[in-house]
Order: structure tokens, then C-alpha cells, then sequence
């Protein structure tokens, strides 16, 4: 799947350069703010938000500064419905809340016109990766319907997935996080379509790799890793002058 999301890139990035070639007429500016949502290949359905600063450089390349927030979950989660009625994450001890601050280079591949078009981008950016590796918390029914507390998910003691009445508190386990230091890198292709010539709107789609120094435990039961690759696609808004 990364091999075929790498491809399509790479054809895409030819059929840029390509109409590159053929019209270079376009308008110029100097700064940009934008702001997303994101999907990606080890998230849900939103993996999180972005927001990016892009100076000019001159020729068409800009120096951009980004800051991505990401939550990283394991292939092998999966939702139950409780007693209750309410859903939890059997096997779950921890989620994973990468927070990433980037930095790269955006270079302009087709200009499009004030008020029309497409303009296209490659960009290449990485840096270090602040993970949070916060504890999942379950709703327990420790005597059998009489009494329920919440608590980090144990998979020693907590082996009867009929006894959970639920996920706990997203809040309440971030207080408790552990600090796993990474980094990241990305290479993608933008797409905007921004009707007004001040105005930016699109998607960013590509391919970014994350990686600590040693296996991040999300779900014990199933196999965990150091190395998180992963394609992913990002609707964004902003603004330019």
C-alpha cells in the first residue's frame, strides 16, 4: 500500500512538472497560514490537526515552519459494546498522541491564476516527535454490576472483557503520560484550489514515516513497533498576501 501511495505521488509530482512547463503565468506572494484536518493509514477516521507558516524564498520555493498533532493507533484495535451499552477498546493500555513540530521546504511545481486553477506543490519537511504516551482508561465492574471504577486497563487483571462498562476518561489519562522522544519526516504534493487570489484552500496528500528509539506498547497483546509509516491525506484553509 505505502509503495502504491509512493507512486501515485511520483506520477502525480510528473504531471505537475509537466504543466509547469506549459504555463507559468500566475501570481506572486510572500507569506502563508494554513490550517487542516488530516486521515492517515494508522488513524481513525480524523488522525488529528495541523497548522503551517510558509515564507517566500524566492523561485518559487518556500521555507515553511508546521506543527502537527496526531493521535497513532494500533491495527489491532478494535470496539466492543459493554453491558452498559457504552464502547470501549478491549486490550487497549495506551494511546498515542504524536505531536510534531516541522520543519521544510515547499517548492511551487504550477502557478495557478488569481482567481483560477490549480496550483500545485511538493513539500518535504520533518523534525523531532514529542509523543505522549498516555494510559487508556476502562470503566470496571469489579463485583459484578454492584460497583464500577475507572482505571488504567491492566492486561494481567483485566482479563474479562464482560466485566468492562466502558472507556474511561480521554482527560484523565493524558494527565498521566509518559514522554517518548522521535522524530518524523513527510514528502507530499499539495493541491489548491482557492477561488480568491488571497484566500487558500486544498488537500495535501503523501507519505510520512515516524520513529522512537525503541517499541511503543499500544495494545500488549498484539505485536507493537518502533517505526510508524503510514500514507495520509489533509484537507486545509488559510490564507496569503
Amino acid at each position: 500500500m505505502y509503495l502504491s501511495a509512493f507512486a501515485l505521488s511520483f506520477l502525480l509530482l510528473c504531471v505537475g512538472y509537466h504543466a509547469f512547463a506549459q504555463d507559468r503565468e500566475g501570481y506572486d506572494y510572500s507569506r502563508e497560514f494554513t490550517w487542516g484536518i488530516s486521515k492517515n493509514t494508522n488513524s481513525g477516521l480524523i488522525a488529528g490537526g495541523a497548522i503551517k507558516f510558509s515564507r517566500s524564498l524566492g523561485n518559487d520555493k518556500f521555507q515553511t515552519f508546521g506543527l502537527e498533532i496526531v493521535n497513532v493507533k494500533h491495527p489491532k484495535e478494535f470496539r466492543y459494546h459493554s453491558f452498559s451499552g457504552n464502547t470501549f477498546i478491549w486490550g487497549k493500555q495506551n494511546y498515542l498522541l504524536s505531536i510534531r513540530p516541522q520543519y521544510g521546504r515547499e517548492w511551487l511545481i504550477f502557478k495557478k491564476a488569481p482567481q483560477q486553477g490549480v496550483q500545485i506543490s511538493a513539500i518535504l519537511a520533518g523534525g523531532p516527535t514529542l509523543g505522549l504516551l498516555a494510559p487508556y482508561f476502562i470503566k470496571w465492574d469489579e463485583q459484578g454490576g454492584a460497583g464500577v471504577v475507572e482505571e488504567p486497563f491492566d492486561p494481567i487483571k483485566h482479563r474479562d472483557l464482560a466485566e468492562v462498562a466502558g472507556s474511561g476518561s480521554f482527560l484523565r489519562g493524558l494527565g498521566r503520560s509518559n514522554l517518548r522522544i522521535g522524530a518524523n519526516i513527510k514528502a507530499a504534493l499539495a493541491f489548491e484550489f482557492g477561488t480568491f487570489k488571497n484566500d487558500v484552500t486544498g488537500f495535501e496528500a503523501g507519505f510520512q514515516l515516524e520513529a522512537f528509539p525503541k517499541e511503543v506498547v499500544i495494545v500488549p497483546a498484539a505485536e507493537n513497533k518502533s517505526l510508524f509509516p503510514s500514507a495520509f491525506i489533509m484537507l486545509f484553509y488559510g490564507r496569503r498576501k
